[in-house]
């Protein structure tokens, strides 16, 4: 049986279509899982071995036998934990057919293939029975169904399908509860993630400010959750307006309802402002009392408390449909909708005489999901808005552009979703062209449509009559594409300027002029436990799970780079920064490939767990834009990144600690930069 991937193809700037063999998609889905990071999880695993053994107890103190349920089980590690706490006996369900036969593996490694029982089915397949995949329903219902959002892996009509079909009435859960909790904040660095700022531009005939469309100014956006690690983002970022409020729970030893439904708080600011952000995080009781509880509050909540970090559950920003000013004292109502799979808020002002009972009993239907009207929110994910609403990378721009372009410059741009087109024709070219199938709305409100052309086709198919015969003087290109996965993947830019060359002038001039890449050997505070091997998880061999997640890792072709946002991620550097490829963008892209060998030297202690990638694009005579790395400080080593792109990280295999550096210590590195697929291929040596 083959399998078609979807994977980005950076010399077409689109998304193809590739057959694979049946192991690909089943080995990409562990390599790049969060199993890792979840066994590392301290925490999360100590409380729930602690409500474990606390819902075995109460079974067995009624005289019952102690029948579990685990659905989701993974490695097997709770149903382990269940039978090591005294359970007669465990269901685990695992729906992933490859998880399913490590878990097996595990389970009879570690001598509980008596007491546990792997099913590979959906939890919703499972059947009761003398002939079914239970003997009985259990009366312990155990799992690990949450993501950041706690609903958006499906957990509500998994439980519901549980409690009608599989566990006995009044089972023990754990966990027992979870409890949704959110505070309003105003801040403009995440509420530039969903809106589009005016933009000031400074050009002979004075400043011209463009602004953006009424339909994307009032646009409610898209219902999807961000999640971030908020514990990164500083508190000078945003202003809480409000106390934390808890917003609903959900008792997951009772039944579960998945149909859409509303839950709604009365909130008194403590602090006029904006009221733009709903930051929301949950926590989990293992036990009915409340005294086993795992919770993903951020730092300033819980300020005295030691932060467990963790990758599988972070926190979420919701966006408000619209800013609201409020006031500190009123009476304001804050609903939460919900569906099967995911939460949206609406905040509304209390009207005079109204109490929340009446609020109430006004509303039985739950407010409809926002639906995005302008397509920006459907063509541009978060990170990209903040990239456009960056003043000082737009400033970068108009900089490089004012110095290129004349008043006859015939201007053609190649970028999706780009603002450039609109800023070259602000700074006085006579004539830009723009390969786009969006956005026109843009240009109509700043009264553009007759001076920018959009070319609705593809850069290999232009033909001089869509130029009006002209050749071009100036290309740009940020470059932006939005199937870029890697830093490298908007090298299309190249591909796209290799295609347009019969319609460049001799003398054209290319923005950006050039592009590099760099390196960076790091040490992660955090992130290399996603992939560390675990080994011994509170007492259980899941070796074999590390065994799996490597042979993913290796299989077929060598180790890849993945994107990771490092904003999110601390780490020190060990090395310097070094520039390891240029591509100039004056020239065509070459037949050969591009390769380079070389060392980089550790000056540092520490461990070095992986290589950092990203690109540097030169604009213009001393104008750059980073991708990547925007400053460091020489003595810790400690980074700041671009926070709207994603760096590329590679992993090393293993990992080599330099304690003393009196011998100099060098990391070896070999990158291939392949021009016929857009590839970069690369090895480290330590």
């Amino acid at each position: 049986m083959k399998t078609f991937c979807g994977r980005a193809n950076p010399t077409t700037g689109s998304m193809e279509w590739l057959e694979e063999g049946e192991d690909y998609d089943y080995h990409q889905e562990i390599a790049r899982s969060r199993y890792a990071d979840m066994l590392h999880d301290k925490d999360r695993n100590v409380k729930y071995y602690q409500g474990i053994r606390a819902a075995v107890s109460r079974v067995k103190e009624r005289g019952e036998k102690a029948i579990v349920l685990d659905i989701g089980t993974g490695t097997g590690l709770l149903s382990m934990m269940a039978a090591s706490a005294g359970a007669d006996f465990c269901y685990a369900v695992e729906v992933f057919k490859p998880m399913a036969n490590a878990a097996v593996k595990i389970v009879e490694k570690n001598g509980f293939s008596d007491k546990i029982k792997v099913i590979n089915k959906h939890s919703t397949e499972v059947t009761v029975g003398p002939d079914g995949d239970m003997q009985c329903r259990a009366n312990i219902l155990v799992t690990e169904l949450f993501d950041t959002e706690l609903i958006g892996e499906g957990a509500l009509p998994t439980y519901e399908h549980a409690h009608k079909y599989l566990v006995q009435e009044g089972c023990e859960a754990v966990p027992h509860r979870a409890t949704v909790y959110v505070q309003l904040v105003e801040s403009k660095r995440m509420w530039s993630w969903k809106k589009l700022f005016p933009v000031h531009v400074e050009a002979e005939d004075g400043e011209k400010i463009l602004v953006p469309p009424s339909e994307m100014e009032n646009c409610p956006g898209v219902p999807s959750v961000c999640d971030i690690q908020l514990n990164q983002m500083p508190l000078s970022d945003f202003t809480t307006l409000s106390g934390v409020v808890t917003m609903f729970s959900v008792d997951f030893s009772k039944p579960v309802q998945s149909a859409s439904t509303y839950y709604r708080v009365q909130l008194e600011p403590v602090k006029s402002g904006k009221a733009q952000i709903v930051l929301s995080w949950w926590d989990i009781d293992m036990d009915p009392s409340g005294m086993i509880n795992c919770t993903m509050a951020p730092y300033w909540v819980k300020p005295t408390s030691a932060l467990q970090w963790r990758d599988h559950w972070m926190q979420c920003v919701y966006f408000l449909p619209n800013e609201e000013p409020v006031l500190q004292g009123e009476k304001l109502y804050l609903t939460a909708c919900r569906d099967e799979y995911s939460v949206w808020y609406n905040l509304q002002k209390a009207r005079e005489g109204e109490n929340k009972a009446d609020e109430e009993h006004k509303a039985d239907v739950c407010v409809e999901s926002p639906v995005c009207r302008c397509r920006a929110h459907l063509l541009w994910n978060r990170a990209r808005f903040g990239e456009l609403n960056d003043q000082n990378r737009t400033h970068q721009y108009i900089k490089a552009l004012r110095k290129v372009l004349k008043t006859d410059s015939v201007c053609l741009c190649i970028s999706d979703g780009s603002l450039l087109p609109v800023l070259a024709h602000c700074l006085g070219a006579k004539q830009v062209q723009y390969f786009i199938l969006f956005f026109r709305s843009w240009h109509f409100t700043n009264h553009l449509e007759d001076k920018i052309k959009i070319i609705e086709t593809r850069p290999e198919l232009l033909k001089p009559s869509h130029l009006e015969d002209k050749k071009i003087s100036v290309l740009v290109g940020e470059p932006f594409f939005t199937t870029s996965l890697l830093p490298w993947h908007n090298l299309y830019f190249w591909y796209a300027r290799t295609a347009v060359s019969t319609h460049l002038a001799s003398n054209v001039t290319v923005l950006p002029q050039s592009a590099s890449l760099h390196m960076m050997i790091v040490e992660f505070q955090d992130l290399w436990r996603i992939r560390s091997p675990c080994g011994i998880c509170e007492g259980f061999d899941v070796q074999t799970m590390d065994d799996m997640i490597k042979d993913s890792l290796n299989f077929r072709e060598s180790r890849e780079a993945e994107p990771h946002p490092l904003w999110e991620y601390p780490c020190k550097s060990l090395s310097d920064p070094q520039e390891v490829l240029t591509f100039d963008f004056t020239k065509t892209v070459p037949q050969h490939c591009l390769s380079t060998e070389g060392s980089v030297k550790l000056l540092r202690k520490g461990k070095s767990h992986g290589a950092v990638l990203w690109m540097e694009y030169h604009l213009a005579a001393d104008v750059s834009v980073s991708t990547g790395l925007m400053q460091m400080s020489n003595e810790k080593g400690i980074c700041e990144w671009n926070p709207h792109c994603k760096q590329a990280v590679y992993f090393f295999s293993s990992v080599i600690e330099s304690e003393i550096l009196s011998e100099p210590t060098a990391v070896t590195y070999a990158i291939n930069f392949d021009t016929k697929t857009g590839e970069i291929a690369m090895d480290f040596k330590l």
